[in-house]
């Protein structure tokens, strides 16, 4: 008979367990250490000046008409104004004016919205610059808290309906993500931290938190949390060498440009890092995660394989995720600076030199270094998985080049016997038992 491949792989050694524990605790201390040593204090707000009043309202009446013409004037000729032109009711829902009709102007200009009767719109109350006690609405945007409100329901309630009690625990660890973010990151490099510090401490935090919230205190789990660590800290080091061998600055967008205006003890290069090692994180956990339950399932399906074939036949795996996920990285980046490549199309200069500027060479730096790191969680998490699943296993067994055939038993002589010469007179002429293809011996196996 073949080989029982139903049985289930055996369980993780209490002695594996405990290494994985002595491991991972000492790494989840230091990190909670650092995040208690790098702890922002109080944040600087950016003066803004004085706010204007911002009011909600609802478009009851829109009435267009064409523009007045423009007079002549000696920088260009008259002609009529950009439009639309017109005036737009709104009631007012908030405010000194709550529950009255106000007229406001058609908003216009670039980026200016379209509004239509019904439509919840943002009111802004501007001073008349003659008479600062006058005052007069416009529009300047619409409301969008309702309509996000509704996307961000209908995405709980698909990863719940999919998910289950798991779909709960990823939201509970997105939402840690956004708290440990929004708490300790951001806060932190604007306090005038180290940022690459506070970004790998920031990164690890929220690797231990979603990890084992969303997946559970396994040996599985671990495993991961070891790949992704170690795929971090070599994310780090080669963004570090990249960053330098290729002069990079920071100042290579206009937001980090504006930062610098506003906060100038903001270390613009670090930033560049911490966000290089924070924007990997996010698809080196969804890397190590695959390949360690990929080994496991692999050794839950076929019991028989060696740890050499599962380190092989998961890595065939990893090699088609990371296929895909280096096209994933790349569209990212493209999709978020659609308005970065339609001005590299607009632009007058060599290829070579649009290139090798300072806001273009820093999306090639980020994504070579995050494809490089996604590289390297590959082979050091299968391999880490394939000793782990293999660890209760002898030597020979957890370094077979395959499994080892289960003995048949030696057929009867007696039986054998009959079977050859056949029905005695008289006797009722009885079929020969099926035979089934011996599994050991079919060429079309399963690995």
């Amino acid at each position: 008979m073949g080989a029982d491949h139903t049985r289930p792989a055996p369980s993780t050694p209490p002695r594996v367990r405990r290494i994985l524990v002595m491991t991972v605790v000492p790494l989840i201390v230091v990190t909670v250490i650092a995040t208690l040593l790098l702890w922002p204090g109080e944040t600087p707000k950016i003066d803004q000046g004085e706010q204007v009043p911002r009011y909600h309202g609802t478009v009851t009446r829109v009435v267009t008409e064409p523009c007045p013409p423009v007079p002549q004037t000696p920088d260009g000729p008259s002609g009529a104004a950009d439009g639309p032109c017109g005036t737009v009711t709104v009631t007012v829902g908030q405010g000194p004016d709550s529950g009255e009709q106000v007229e406001t102007p058609v908003p216009s200009g670039p980026g200016a919205p379209t509004v239509t009767v019904g439509d919840e719109v943002v009111l802004v109350a501007l001073a008349d610059p003659t008479d600062p006690s006058v005052s007069s609405y416009h529009i300047a945007e619409h409301q969008r808290g309702m309509p996000l409100l509704w996307l961000v329901a209908l995405f709980a309630a698909a990863i719940v309906a999919f998910g289950r009690l798991r779909g709960l625990a990823a939201l509970a660890g997105l939402g840690a993500s956004f708290a440990i973010l929004l708490t300790f990151v951001v806060p932190g490099i604007s306090a005038g931290g180290a940022p690459l510090p506070i970004a790998v401490t920031g990164a690890a935090l929220i690797m231990f938190v979603v990890l084992y919230l969303t997946h559970g205190v396994t040996a599985q789990t671990s495993v991961a949390v070891l790949g992704t660590l170690g795929s971090l800290v070599l994310t780090g080091v080669l963004g570090t060498l990249a960053t330098a061998a290729t002069h990079l600055t920071g100042y290579g967008s206009e937001e980090a440009t504006t930062l610098s205006m506003y906060q100038r003890d903001v270390d613009l290069h670090g930033l560049l890092l911490a966000g290089i090692i924070i924007g990997s994180l996010g698809v080196l956990d969804d890397v190590t995660v695959t390949q360690s339950a990929t080994v496991t399932e692999l050794a839950h399906a076929n019991p028989g394989l060696s740890r050499l074939q599962l380190y092989r036949a998961a890595t065939r795996v990893g090699r088609a995720h990371i296929a895909s996920t280096v096209n994933t990285i790349v569209l990212a980046y493209a999709g978020a600076s659609l308005p970065l490549l339609l001005l590299l199309t607009a632009d007058s200069r060599p290829v070579s030199q649009i290139l090798t500027s300072e806001f273009l060479a820093q999306e090639i730096v980020r994504s070579a270094v995050a494809t490089l790191g996604l590289v390297a969680a590959v082979p050091l998490t299968t391999g880490l998985a394939a000793l782990v699943v293999t660890a209760g296993r002898g030597p020979a067994d957890a370094d077979a080049t395959g499994p080892t055939p289960t003995p048949r038993p030696a057929p009867d002589r007696a039986e054998a016997l009959a079977a050859l010469s056949g029905p005695r007179h008289g006797e009722p002429s009885t079929p020969a038992p099926a035979r089934w293809p011996d599994p050991e011996r079919s060429t079309d196996t399963a690995w």
